[in-house]
């Protein structure tokens, strides 16, 4: 594996891009209850600001692909972590609620676009006996970027630091982004995207630092070359006809279940379910943290398989483990709705069901769909393709974590089962429907869902 020391060295640096889009998406849930007091807000605008930074994901999922097909998966990158910096000192230092959800709109674009650009350079850079695990780094950073931020906000806490306490949960951001922002410095081009723009002698030199032999460098080439075929078809040719159709429904298949589960939703809240179920604010915020580790841990475990067992019996493990988890938590919170919880048996319930779901995620969905949608879409239309995957995916976290807080007002046990039916859509859909890309060099993937 030495041969592949650039190429993990790459890869890692791309993937800081996921770290900063999870603390990004995870830190405002030690801080989303201050927010509402500090300024007054209903559920609804409450739900909005939380949901504020998926808007902006919406718009950087649908925009990033045209800069990162004209300008480059790399420079695009460098779009991403400016605007990801500028995001974290202005949240920190917003001066009224208008600016404070400007900025985190723009972090979102920043978390959209990275979603997108990411994981299509990592794909394009990797071979097929090793793209899974190393496309599921960025999932990997995700995770640890969550974990990271509910640490942040754990140590913030207890700092006890009075009215500028949400402030320091934000700015912190700004360190990790800045070194993502050099770090970049150091990567190559994708090769895949090189071959497109006609720069074909640098495509087979970042090929080769890559750690690919001559031979499998002129292979790969030619196989890029043919997949494309620039004489038959422009990477400006419609997205969205019947050529494609199989993938686009697999992308937006795998994006919407993703949601439907209710992951952001419980990673945006965390804090607030925890106290629904009975406990205190600090205990709340520590199995955040707790949540964080499984949910690193397992994340780790499904990238050591990804490459072994395959993304399709990830994703059925995972399903099953959504369905006990999910159901388990909405019959806690029925059951116990009448405020025994708070004595202690309904949290405690409450914390192992999500825990499992946790773990459940991190093992199944979590790890594979960034990996799927990555490699079900022809190198012309990859980027185009990632995007709609990122922007169903985020239209979807938007929906959820608005209106959470209007449906868990209500009681939190019909909410939770609708998310455990979803998840039996989601099993039935995998089993049936789901392809399996272990192992499949990415030009063979499109001739297997029947595009030439």
């Amino acid at each position: 594996m030495k041969k592949y020391f650039y190429l993990f060295q790459c890869t890692l640096v791309a993937a800081l891009g996921g770290l900063l889009f999870g603390f990004d998406t995870a830190v405002i849930s030690g801080a989303e209850e201050k927010l509402q007091s500090l300024w007054e807000l209903s559920n609804f605008w409450h739900g909005f600001t939380t949901a504020s930074a998926l808007i902006g994901t919406i718009v950087g999922s649908l925009i990033a692909g045209k800069p990162a097909d004209r300008f480059g998966r790399r420079t695009t990158l460098f779009g991403i972590a400016f605007l990801y910096l500028f995001s974290a000192l202005g949240s920190a230092l917003a001066w009224d609620w208008y600016s404070f959800v400007l900025f985190r709109l723009m972090g979102g674009i920043g978390v959209g676009g990275a979603s997108v650009v990411s994981p299509l350079y990592i794909a394009e850079t990797s071979p097929a006996n090793i793209r899974g695990r190393l496309v599921a780094l960025v999932q990997f950073n995700i995770v640890f970027g969550i974990l990271l931020a509910y640490l942040s906000n754990f140590f913030i806490d207890a700092l006890k630091l009075g009215e500028v306490e949400w402030r320091w949960m934000f700015g912190v951001e700004a360190f990790p982004a800045f070194l993502f922002f050099l770090l970049l410095l150091l990567t190559p081009r994708s090769p895949r995207w090189l071959v497109t723009q006609n720069h074909h002698e640098e495509a087979e030199e970042v090929l080769l630092k890559l750690g690919n032999s001559k031979e499998q460098t002129a292979t790969e080439l030619a196989a890029i070359e043919q997949s494309l075929k620039m004489d038959q078809h422009r990477l400006e040719e419609p997205f969205f006809q019947k050529v494609y159709a199989q993938p686009i429904f697999l992308a937006i298949a795998i994006a919407a279940f993703n949601q439907l589960s209710g992951i952001n939703a419980i990673l945006y809240y965390s804090k607030r379910i925890f106290v629904m179920a009975g406990a205190g604010d600090s205990a709340a915020l520590l199995n955040s943290v707790g949540i964080g580790i499984v949910n690193l841990l397992f994340t780790s475990l499904a990238i050591f398989v990804i490459d072994y067992i395959g993304r399709k019996k990830l994703m059925i493990v995972g399903s099953i483990g959504y369905i006990l988890s999910l159901s388990i938590t909405a019959w806690a919170f029925l059951q116990f709705d009448s405020g025994e919880q708070a004595e202690g048996v309904g949290s405690l319930i409450v914390l192992g069901s999500l825990m499992l779901f946790i773990a459940a995620h991190a093992f199944g969905q979590g790890a594979v769909i960034w990996v799927f949608i990555s490699e079900i879409f022809p190198n012309r239309v990859r980027a185009r393709g990632q995007a709609l995957g990122s922007f169903t995916h985020w239209v979807m976290a938007a929906v959820i974590s608005w209106t959470f807080p209007l449906f868990a007002d209500l009681t939190g046990g019909y909410i939770f089962a609708f998310y455990a039916l979803m998840m039996v859509f989601q099993l039935i859909w995998v089993i049936f429907y789901m392809p399996e890309t272990k192992g499949v060099p990415l030009e063979e993937i499109q001739k297997r869902l029947g595009i030439e």
